[in-house]
């Protein structure tokens, strides 16, 4: 699988020929990603949670790739109303050929910027080939991440928030990968967008490092192979 990070929580992910945008939100700082969202065909976009920050670029990929499908929460899907829709709840799945994702709680909250109700937020677990990623979305620390591995098998990579005020920190994220997850690789994000997330990347790598995780803070449009 092939992971681009686009910035907060938005990553095209490839798999298998197809391609997986999570949480659209590509046109801040597109300056720097140079991504281009005609340029390549998305069958899937995947949501966690109705934040402004998550979902404002949903209608512009829809009008781009009418034939991709919405996997979010019924309150989400209902949202959009997009006709092709997988609407999955806490506890759910999709099937993408032998790709798997799973449904998993996030501690957040979740309201669409006009205040309609977006639905309990959510994280994700990947899951083909033998491996599980974990795409935590927006969350604190939270005691069902012990669960995770237990449940799916070992944590491959986790996609955990790093950027305080909204989320984890790097430390409580550090804590969770370590003692939670027990994953060996982190990639971050959720940082740097807004003044309140700006962090310390220096302080943000020792961190991980102390717990011996390989952790990576990606530049925007940056491509990772898992």
């Amino acid at each position: 699988m092939k992971v681009k990070f686009l910035g907060q929580n938005c990553f095209l992910f490839t798999y298998k020929g197809k391609n997986i945008l999570s949480d659209p939100f590509y046109n801040y700082q597109i300056e720097q990603s140079q991504f281009d969202i005609t340029a390549q065909k998305i069958d899937y976009v995947l949501i966690t949670h109705a934040h402004g920050d998550h979902i404002a670029d949903v209608k512009e990929v829809l009008q781009h790739h009418p034939e991709a499908s919405v996997i979010g929460q019924p309150e989400i899907c209902g949202y959009f109303g997009h006709p092709n829709s997988i609407d999955i709840n806490l506890g759910g799945s999709a099937k993408i050929e032998d790709l798997k994702i799973s449904m998993v709680p996030a501690s957040h909250t979740s309201s669409f910027p006009d205040g309609t109700y977006g639905g309990e937020p959510c994280g994700y677990i990947f899951r083909f080939s033998g491996k599980n990623i974990y795409m935590a979305g927006d969350t604190g620390v939270m005691a069902d991440m012990e669960m995770f591995p237990k449940l799916f098998g070992n944590i491959d990579l986790a996609i955990l928030p790093v950027g305080s005020h909204y989320t984890m920190c790097a430390r409580k994220a550090s804590f969770a990968a370590a003692e939670l997850l027990k994953t060996k690789r982190v990639i971050g994000c959720h940082f740097d967008t807004f003044p309140p997330i700006k962090i310390n990347h220096e302080d943000a790598h020792q961190l991980f490092s102390d717990r011996n995780i390989e952790f990576s803070l990606p530049q925007l449009g940056e491509d990772f192979e898992i």
